[in-house]
This record gives C-alpha cells, sequence and structure tokens, in this order.
C-alpha cells in the first residue's frame, strides 16, 4: 500500500466529521432564517388585510353590518386572521342565515353571506324562514306583506306545515290565509286576506276547509249589498254557520284609521 492511500484513508474520518458539521451548521441557519421570518410575518401590522371582497344575497342585511362583524376580528394580520371566528361574527347578525370565509394569498379575505329567507311572522316577535326555524331580526325591513302565524312554544313547524296546506288547498278559490292560529288547545283558525274568519276547530281541519271551498260560491251568493261575510263556523259534523257584517266603505276605513 502506498503513502498517498494510507494519508487518504487516515484523513477519511476528519472528511467525515468536517462535511457533517457543515451540514448541520447550514440546517441551523436555515431553521433560525426561517424562524425569524415567521416571526416577523406573525407581527402586528405584517401583512394586513388589505382587500375585501364581499358577495352572496343580502336583502336585509346592511354591507356596513357585514364589514363591522369582519372587523372584530384581526384584519391587520393575514396570517393572525381566524377565519371561523369571521364566520361566526357574521352567522351572529340577526338576519344572516349563512357565510362561508377564506383567505386567498397575500392579502385578500373573500366572504359569501347569505340572509334568512322569511316566510311567516310567528308570535308577533319572531320570522320563520323558509325551513321552519324561528329568528328574531328588525321587522322593518321586511317590505312585502308577511301570513301571521301564532300558536304555543315549539309548534311553529306544525303551524307552518298546516298554513301551507290550507293555502294550497284555497288556490282553487283564488284566496290565501292572511293570519293562522293554533290555541293551546290544539284549534285552528284562520283568517283569510278579504278578512274572513275560519274556525276549523281541533278535528278533520282539512275535510273542514274543502268543506268550505265546495260552499264558497254559494255563501258569495247570499251576500247583500251592504253586508259582507265576518265568520265561518265549521265545527260541525255537517253544515257550517256563518255570520254577516256591514260593508266597510273607504270613507269609513279613512275615519277609522284618521280616528286611530
Amino acid at each position: 500500500m502506498n503513502a498517498a492511500l494510507k494519508n487518504n484513508i487516515k484523513n477519511a474520518p476528519l472528511a467525515f466529521w468536517s462535511g457533517l458539521v457543515f451540514f448541520i451548521i447550514v440546517c441551523v441557519f436555515l431553521i433560525s432564517a426561517g424562524w425569524q421570518s415567521y416571526v416577523s410575518v406573525m407581527q402586528d401590522k405584517a401583512v394586513p388585510v388589505s382587500s375585501l371582497i364581499i358577495n352572496g344575497n343580502t336583502p336585509y342585511t346592511h354591507n356596513d353590518e357585514i364589514v363591522s362583524a369582519i372587523k372584530q376580528s384581526q384584519l391587520h394580520n393575514f396570517f393572525k386572521l381566524d377565519v371561523n371566528q369571521v364566520q361566526q361574527n357574521l352567522e351572529n347578525l340577526p338576519w344572516v342565515y349563512a357565510a362561508s370565509v377564506r383567505k386567498q394569498w397575500p392579502n385578500e379575505v373573500r366572504v359569501y353571506v347569505i340572509d334568512q329567507t322569511p316566510v311567516a311572522q310567528w308570535n308577533e316577535d319572531f320570522f320563520i324562514n323558509e325551513h321552519g326555524v324561528i329568528f328574531q331580526a328588525d321587522k322593518s325591513r321586511v317590505v312585502n306583506q308577511l301570513p301571521k302565524l301564532f300558536g304555543p312554544e315549539g309548534s311553529e313547524l306544525l303551524a307552518l306545515e298546516n298554513y301551507r296546506n290550507f293555502n294550497s288547498l284555497l288556490t282553487y278559490i283564488k284566496v290565501e290565509v292572511a293570519e293562522l292560529t293554533l290555541t293551546e288547545r290544539h284549534a285552528w283558525q284562520l283568517t283569510l286576506v278579504d278578512g274572513v274568519s275560519l274556525n276549523l276547530g281541533r278535528e278533520d281541519r282539512i275535510q273542514r276547509v274543502q268543506r268550505f271551498i265546495n260552499a264558497y260560491q254559494q255563501i258569495k251568493s247570499y251576500a247583500q249589498q251592504d253586508m259582507q261575510v265576518d265568520y265561518i263556523d265549521l265545527r260541525y259534523d255537517t253544515g257550517m254557520a256563518v255570520g254577516w257584517k256591514p260593508v266597510i266603505t273607504n270613507n269609513e276605513k279613512l275615519k277609522e284609521q284618521t280616528n286611530a
């Protein structure tokens, strides 16, 4: 074995350890640099959110309310912003049904907001949405007239289901339910858009509405020029009781509104 080969063998461990030390130093440097970069971007006011995109269907929630809810979170730091918290803040708004939030690098937040769809008022102070869920919100933001449903606590789904069934039946005579009441004794009462009240009682409510529909034209034919139907009591095995009231003229309506 010549001298050069012997020297290479002797120096091999030294070269290995030198290379390992160098590799460790490079790794430490890279980790340190990465950590410093992470700390830097996580500091307050580092990479702030500068672009906010709002989309969705919000006929009742105002845009400034959405922005205010979003600003409750840390918009000054893109990385610290918790999208789940932003979503929760948005869904806490009275008129919001659902919201989704996502961040888009480097400084953008996109939100999509959907408002509740009220289909009826519930016990004056609440609304029912299309899923039968009650919620409370500012009534002044509803422009169109909604039917009014009344009932014991927890009966909103039952009331909404029956309201839809009654309305479906009444389309045959082109009238609609303006108000529905389910009493504590589980009796059903309807007020139609023309002001006529139907007392259905507790049993056979669908059959009784059908009986009213069948007799509708005949009842109208009995009306006199100065009289109109006030109520119809259908709580009978056969037939019904009809109550009448004087027709209120436009002048009389105006006088009542002025006195009120």
